[in-house]
């Protein structure tokens, strides 16, 4: 029995699967920022007491052989020698850290060097760090660890530090996907000494600690792996099992898409569009594009009068199609293709059925970011927009030249998670899923042809 803790920005889960790959039990609560003194951070500690209690309530807590840590990216624990937090957990969304911008972009290293955008608030991780180490000098002056939030929930586990590439090359500014080593502004910083040796992701941590097996019913025996960014582990299924030379394209859908396009190149990468490269498991680059999918989803039917659980049927599609109803960029405060774009709304207010437009407009940046990378071959959907069937039967539609597939299940973080401690282990890896049926609805290419019209401001 495997135990995934994942930390999504919205969502924590504890997933509890057999060896089979069957899901066995399923704990979850929701993530939000503490927003109190001394600036929004996360709630690690009521994450960390949920944990033991999930842990304490499962029947079969004493079958857990492995735990995997995989959560999102931009976040790091500052740590010292007594084993606290000298500072907390930093919340990426929390704008004021873009006070130290000028300062910052004077020793921030170049795209060339780190494929790094230029991220609103502290999706950047190093300017995180910097604006830490400048408006809390003392403090910062404790910190003797930088630990990566995968392994920071790791050494909560163990007691064991270690740092590890794909949260580090998850546009941080810290890492140099060519030269495989950190980047210029830790040499600048003095921040070397702080980050722990660096493992694989597939290494084990260590057991768990006596204390918390006491208090959770663990074993002792229990292993913990180093664990890694959300987004590479649904990555990694389809680079373990794909043994070939052509590419491919992983879209991992949540509150935010991000598409990973396997050996696309880093030419195509373009610093103002929300491009980047991150590295996998194995430190190799990965050409990628982002938008705020889930979020902006969610945004976008709150905006036109309903909520994220609206229903709607292809008929709502169709009638706004026809009637050329959608929205356009930006809906995330500066992310995506078009960030800092003000949004236009182009329908009725209410809108008939929100979640229909909403739809469209995901849709349509997907297909753009797809574009935006060169992208070829299969592409293949992972997490919460498999939910949604229409939306991606509109992707198909929109890329009729590539096929697209369906994950066999919504749980592609979680699988790919445990896939780490099948690797360096011998044996094949599998890759349930299904073709995706394009959609068929008339008019889609005019609709899109205003839709970006309207961007440009024609």
């Amino acid at each position: 029995m495997k135990a995934v803790l994942d930390i999504g920005k919205t969502n924590v889960k504890l997933q509890l699967v057999h060896d089979s790959g069957a899901l066995c039990e399923s704990y979850s609560r929701k993530n939000a920022a503490v927003n109190s003194e001394p600036y929004p951070h996360a709630d690690v500690e009521g994450i960390w007491h949920w944990l033991l209690d999930a842990l304490a309530a499962c029947k079969h807590v004493h079958e857990i052989n492995a735990i995997i840590v995989t959560t999102h990216g931009a976040t790091a624990a500052f740590i010292d020698n007594k084993k606290d937090l000298v500072l907390p957990v930093l919340d990426y969304e929390f704008v004021q850290i873009n006070s130290c911008d000028e300062q910052y972009r004077k020793v921030r290293p170049d795209y060339s060097e780190t494929f790094s955008p230029d991220l609103p608030a502290g999706l950047n991780l190093g300017r995180q760090i910097f604006w830490l180490q400048n408006n809390f000098p003392e403090q910062f002056s404790l910190v003797t660890h930088i630990l990566m939030y995968p392994q920071y929930w790791g050494w909560r586990l163990t007691g064991n530090l270690a740092s590890e590439v794909t949260s580090l090359g998850c546009h941080t500014d810290l890492w140099s996907p060519k030269a495989k080593n950190y980047s210029s502004l830790v040499t600048h910083c003095n921040w070397e000494g702080l980050f722990p040796p660096l493992r694989p992701a597939w290494d084990i941590l260590g057991k768990i600690s006596a204390s918390i097996a006491q208090k959770t019913g663990l074993s002792t025996e229990c292993d913990v792996f180093l664990g890694l960014h959300d987004s590479n582990a649904s990555y990694l299924r389809y680079l373990a099992a794909n043994n070939s030379s052509s590419g491919f394209t992983v879209i991992s859908t949540g509150t935010w898409t991000i598409l990973m396009s396997a050996r696309a190149g880093l030419s195509s990468l373009n610093s103002t569009r929300d491009m980047l490269a991150n590295c996998d498991v194995y430190s190799d680059p990965v050409a990628c594009a982002r938008f705020m999918g889930g979020r902006e989803y969610e945004l976008i039917c709150r905006h036109l009068g309903g909520d994220v659980f609206s229903d709607f049927t292809p008929v709502d599609i169709q009638t706004a199609i026809d009637n050329h109803w959608f929205v356009t960029p930006d809906f995330s405060a500066g992310n995506g293709p078009f960030a800092g774009h003000s949004p236009i709304t182009h329908c009725p207010f209410p809108a008939s059925s929100p979640a229909a437009i909403a739809t469209l407009y995901c849709a349509l940046m997907i297909d753009q970011r797809l574009t935006d990378l060169k992208a070829n071959g299969p592409i293949y959907i992972e997490g919460a927009f498999l939910k949604n069937t229409l939306l991606c039967q509109l992707v198909a539609q929109c890329r009729p030249l590539q096929t697209v597939y369906l994950s066999a299940d919504d749980t592609g973080t979680v699988q790919g998670a445990i896939l780490l401690t099948r690797l360096g282990r011998g044996g094949e890896f599998e890759l349930p899923g299904q073709v995706c049926t394009p959609s068929r609805f008339t008019g889609l290419e005019a609709y899109k042809a205003r839709w970006y019209e309207a961007i440009a401001g024609k």
